[in-house]
């Protein structure tokens, strides 16, 4: 593993209905930008928010000397696609990705590069006394696990957006067109050098969370069908495994039924229907997991762009010297 050298970072932080928090979240990360010591630009991406956070987003980026970059989607299209749509707006050689509530601080920004420059291709982060409820503590580290065992990767907590990745990482992941898409465990399969940090996490002081739950649900979807096709697989042993149990449960109750009469078990009414459930359960479930694989592909056949982006603002001096990395914004206004 070589140093990686890191002349410019790129910020990209995700924006919904976080008009409360965005003075302070600009100020901290402004800050924690500044002790860099490196060029730097922050890219902010409104999703579709519903209160003022745009009209600010817009008034950061247009000020004189702005390093903020705003990008404004028509609508809400999630977390994961606003992000991406940063991406396609970054001219760094480290992106770093953060989100608006504020929980993960800002400063822990320095942190990331210094481990980012030691030649890791992702900085992941473990947020430490983590002030969430229980319902969400306790599903986030099933999934975690669930997502170690089936990448390989040993990362503890995909949750946390407080990442960084190389530049390279982020132009792979841009080349891959899948609409659902869950960012750290995308940017994992293309990388070789993979690492944590502890950081710290604080309670959300403006606003509710955006996922709620569900946005859970669905968020656990997309992590299972887009990173294996373990749970059919499963799903077919599972249903191996109860054809031959229903099989010998039958014949243990013909063996009964012939030993000690109808009368023992209610004359099987009970056991019947039991048996009913259990395998009209597990059919659903397969229907489900299919329908799931299957409504993505048809979203991947469709091939329809993630996003739309309604307007990009960023200052003449952020647009000085800007590598082409993605398709022309379809609107830059220059101050």
């Amino acid at each position: 593993m070589k140093p990686y050298p890191i002349n410019r970072v790129s910020i990209v932080i995700p924006v919904y209905n976080e008009e409360e928090s965005l003075p302070e979240l600009l100020r901290r990360t402004t800050t924690a930008c500044d002790s860099l010591g490196r060029d730097y630009e922050i890219i902010l991406i409104d999703d579709g928010s519903r209160d003022r956070s745009a009209d600010l987003l817009l008034e950061a980026a247009e000020a004189p000397g702005s390093r903020v970059v705003a990008v404004i989607l028509n609508r809400n299209y999630g977390q994961h696609a606003a992000i991406m749509a940063g991406f396609e707006e970054c001219r760094g050689d480290l992106i770093i990705t953060l989100d608006a509530d504020l929980q993960n601080p800002p400063e822990e920004i320095p942190r990331l590069v210094e481990q980012a420059a030691l030649g890791y291709d992702v900085v992941g982060s473990v947020r430490q006394k983590r002030q969430d409820s229980a319902l969400r503590r306790w599903p986030s580290k099933l999934i975690n696990l669930a997502v170690q065992r089936s990448t390989g990767v040993a990362m503890s907590d995909y949750g946390c957006m407080l990442r960084a990745y190389r530049a390279s990482i982020v132009k792979a992941m841009l080349a891959c067109r899948e609409r659902s898409t869950f960012i750290p465990i995308l940017a994992n399969s293309f990388a070789r050098h993979t690492t944590e940090i502890l950081v710290g996490h604080a309670e959300r002081e403006h606003g509710e969370s955006k996922y709620d739950f569900m946005r859970l649900i669905n968020l656990m979807f997309d992590l299972v069908t887009c990173m294996t096709t373990t749970p059919l697989r499963l799903l077919s042993l599972v249903g191996g495994a109860m054809a031959v149990a229903g099989f010998c449960f039958a014949l243990l109750l013909l063996t009964l039924r012939l030993m000690f009469g109808a009368a023992w078990a209610g004359h099987g009414v009970f056991v019947l229907f039991a048996v009913l459930f259990t395998f009209t359960g597990v059919q659903l479930v397969g229907m489900g997991l299919l329908g799931e694989y299957l409504g993505r592909m048809y979203n991947d056949v469709r091939a329809r762009p993630r996003f739309f982006i309604e307007r990009i603002v960023r200052t003449r001096s952020a647009l000085e010297n800007r590598p082409a990395v993605s398709p022309a914004p379809l609107e830059s206004i220059q101050p």
